[in-house]
């Protein structure tokens, strides 16, 4: 078992922000062969989830549909810092994913990918991503 960080960047408050490039390179740099990869986000008003890439409206309509759920003002929520909605969106798209590997590469859907939810950017968030496998021939990794 094998843990590195991966640092994504948003530049808006609420955006969906692609970043399975980057952890097929850590999986690669890894030598991993066949396993899961394991990806969490340790922040409370950013998620993670795996959704269509290959269109752009598909990342853009979740976050109508999220805004049009829990909109940033005018719900009456306690929480001083004018991010409540964040937290309730981060809930809601959950904070991990996994992925199973094979070959060393990942075993997503032909049009999926894997995406940072943020919620209160834009800023730079971190991912850790643990990868539990086999380097290749019975070989831990």
């Amino acid at each position: 078992m094998a843990t590195y960080r991966i640092r994504v960047r948003s530049r808006v408050r609420e955006e969906l922000v692609e970043f399975t490039g980057e952890v097929r390179r850590v999986l690669a740099e890894s030598g991993a062969r066949e396993g899961v990869c394991h990806l969490y986000v340790r922040h409370t008003t950013a998620g993670l989830t795996i959704n269509e890439n290959a269109d752009p409206d598909v990342p853009r309509d979740m976050l109508h549909a999220l805004r049009t759920l829990l909109p940033q003002h005018g719900m009456g929520f306690r929480h001083g810092e004018e991010n409540s909605d964040a937290h309730i969106k981060t809930s809601l798209t959950g904070t991990s994913v996994t992925v199973p590997f094979a070959e060393g590469e990942l075993l997503l859907g032909r049009w999926q990918g894997i995406f940072l939810c943020e919620f209160d950017g834009g800023r730079e968030r971190e991912v850790i991503m643990t990868i539990m496998g086999e380097k290749g021939k019975g070989e831990k990794g």
